[in-house]
């Protein structure tokens, strides 16, 4: 089992999820230069965001704190940093893959909603509660830069 996590200037990297989530979080961190203390999830193709604090809660089972048991085998990931809002200010969320917008569009705009900005292109819907279907558009192949 493998999955591709895309980060930084055009980079992307196959990791092993079958580990333990924290092993991972600590992994990715460290690739996309991430602060130790930093919160990081992953947002998937079809715009699902996997928080990765998921399994870490106290007294979850093994089973959960795999990561494996979070993401989907063979898929592509874009690395995303969570940023908690202080005093009342929302939560943002930042893709840690440059150039999010040229090369993900569709991911750019479901960061954007899920930050609560506004959304460009008069899109209404979420992308992750489309299950089972993928937009068309520009491919988001691994190694693959801006067109």
């Amino acid at each position: 089992m493998f999955i591709t996590v895309m980060f930084g200037a055009g980079c992307w990297e196959l990791v092993n999820p079958w580990c333990n989530l924290v092993t991972l979080t600590a992994h990715l961190r460290q690739r996309g230069k991430v602060p130790p203390d930093a919160t990081v999830a992953l947002l998937s193709e079809d715009g699902h965001l996997v928080s990765l604090d998921q399994g870490l809660e106290e007294g979850a089972a093994p089973a959960e704190s795999m990561a494996s048991s979070l993401l989907q085998e063979r898929g592509t990931y874009v690395l995303v940093q969570i940023v908690r809002g202080e005093g009342g200010a929302p939560t943002r969320y930042e893709s840690l893959l440059e150039n999010l917008d040229g090369q993900c569009p569709e991911l750019a705009e479901e960061l954007r909603w899920l930050s609560g900005l506004p959304r460009g292109q008069g899109r209404r819907r979420r992308m992750g509660t489309r299950r089972g279907h993928r937009e068309q558009g520009p491919p988001s192949r691994p190694g693959r830069g801006p067109n």
